[in-house]
């Protein structure tokens, strides 16, 4: 048996090694048109990829938008925790993202969620919002797929089904469209 750490970067380097290049430029392009149109960018996930949404926001909010002449408008719908409680307390679990976009999102804007299963309610409910009214949808997925899959306009798939390597592609993929701004002043 391989020593655990071993077997885990060998994995781990199996997922990024997979992933489709071409299919993250069309992401990056989405976030530069996003930028230079100054539509709104939502990102949302549960749990992990929550944090992720977050973390997210605050490389493209911070450190990407230092290096551009529009800055990113960006915020991540896991955050506010007030607002995320009295939703899901008078409404359910199932509306704090979708309740979030009917009042923030308009046709244009881009939604950007994570999920390792891609089956969370939540998430599926404000895909399915964000469809109906004109806001763009990507998600980065695990390799379960999930029902959010076929909803998105978008959609990167980590093929790989352990929680933690998903989650960590997830975040490599953010860093990478973060950085191309830092590094390179796409926009």
């Amino acid at each position: 048996m391989k020593p655990y750490f071993t077997s885990y970067i060998q994995n781990l380097q199996a997922a990024l090694g997979a992933l489709p290049a071409d299919r993250l430029e069309h992401i990056l392009e989405k976030f530069r048109e996003a930028a230079s149109r100054e539509q709104q960018v939502f990102t949302f996930g549960n749990g992990g990829s929550a944090m992720s949404a977050t973390h997210f926001v605050t490389d493209l909010g911070k450190g990407a938008s230092d290096k551009m002449k529009k800055r990113f408008r960006c915020i991540s719908l896991s955050d506010n925790i007030g607002w995320l409680t009295a939703l899901g307390n008078d409404y359910s679990y199932d509306e704090i993202f979708v309740r979030q976009l009917m009042n923030l999102a308009r046709p244009g804007d881009l939604a950007f969620t994570m999920s390792v299963s891609g089956n969370s309610p939540n998430l599926v409910k404000a895909v399915e919002w964000c469809k109906a009214n004109g806001v763009y949808t990507i998600a980065l997925l695990g390799g379960q797929r999930g029902a959010i899959t076929n909803l998105v306009d978008y959609a990167v798939v980590v093929d790989d089904k352990h929680y933690a390597r998903v989650e960590d592609v997830h975040m490599s993929i953010c860093h990478m469209i973060s950085f191309a701004f830092i590094e390179n002043e796409l926009a």
